[in-house]
């Protein structure tokens, strides 16, 4: 059989796969995204996760997807957990290795099915980082100052970018949409008037979400007096954008993030977190609030109330705390 490289695998490194193996990776790679629309950082798991597979029953002797069998699958595991995988790595891989050979099994490359034989340790699923309301509110007040103190001293760059990152902060804050959907908005997408943002979210699905009036405020202050500094050619529709003009990626939201939060001190010093804590945190004082777990579900755009769970756990958490500290006979 040809192989895209002709000598054999090194184990030290990264290695090509014969053809049959690599066409294999690709069918899969298309499957979950125009299949599955599966989000591109899900989908580079995956193809990260069963390319290392691959190599792995290469080195074993495999050349076709038909001769894997669970004795590959285990093997792979267990150097990969000898190379000091966390659980949560071993349980995502692991899943990764069932969806791969499930796809297999469908396509008829392989017989039978070895991913359910298959049996990998259950991640330990942590409580979310949630800031306290006064965090957040001491958070979003200094972005505020700092847009307003920019704009005031005629510096236009710097007040551009410090009215993006306030609307960033009020607006994951206020709808709870993820990073990606965030960097993904359209200024269409926008409805000043119903004061809600349209959000294609996993698996390509649209959702309407509700945004408060403050994150209205600053997202309409950013694109009125904000975007303009910075639009240039390569900005097209997006409604948030990076310091040279083009749309704004996750990892520059992501650090936007950490760096205002870092910034803002209040009664218990600066916060480090990111975009998801700020996810969770709007989840969390929302049901503190009184809101219902299914309005919380559809909020955050989760397909089974199953994942919005978590949060009660988060509340009741932080109710068992308070009662700690605050009742005299507990």
């Amino acid at each position: 059989m040809s192989t895209l490289r002709a000598e054999a695998p090194d184990a030290a490194g990264p290695a090509e796969l014969p053809a049959a193996l690599g066409a294999a990776l690709a069918e899969f790679t298309r499957h979950l995204d125009a299949e599955r629309a599966l989000s591109p950082h899900t989908i580079r798991a995956y193809h990260g996760d069963i390319q290392s597979l691959l190599q792995h029953a290469w080195r074993q002797g495999v050349a076709g997807p038909g001769e894997l069998d669970v004795t590959i699958l285990r093997g792979w595991l267990a150097d990969q957990h000898a190379a000091g995988a966390a659980r949560a790595t071993l349980a995502r891989r692991g899943a990764a290795a069932r969806a791969f050979t499930a796809f297999a099994h469908r396509r008829g490359w392989v017989e039978a099915d070895p991913g359910p034989q298959l049996g990998t340790p259950k991640s330990r699923r942590a409580l979310p980082r949630v800031l306290r309301r006064e965090e957040i509110n001491v958070v979003l007040a200094d972005c505020e100052d700092r847009a307003l103190r920019d704009f005031a001293s005629g510096q236009r760059a710097a007040a551009a970018l410090a009215m993006r990152d306030a609307a960033v902060l009020e607006l994951l804050y206020a709808s709870a949409i993820r990073v990606s959907e965030l960097c993904a908005l359209e200024q269409s997408g926008l409805d000043r008037d119903r004061r809600t943002v349209r959000v294609l979210g996993k698996g390509r699905k649209e959702r309407v979400v509700p945004v408060g009036v403050p994150a209205m405020r600053a997202v309409a202050r950013w694109e009125d007096l904000g975007r303009p500094v910075l639009v240039n050619s390569r900005s097209g529709s997006a409604l948030f954008l990076g310091a040279r003009g083009a749309r704004l990626d996750p990892r520059t939201a992501r650090r936007i993030v950490h760096t205002r939060l870092r910034a803002a001190e209040g009664d218990g010093g600066a916060v480090d977190a990111g975009p998801h804590a700020i996810r969770h945190t709007a989840a969390t004082h929302m049901l503190e609030g009184g809101a219902d777990l299914r309005s919380v579900q559809e909020f955050l755009g989760h397909s089974s109330p199953a994942t919005t769970q978590i949060y009660t756990h988060v509340s009741s958490e932080r109710l068992k705390s308070s009662y700690r500290q605050a009742h005299p006979r507990a």
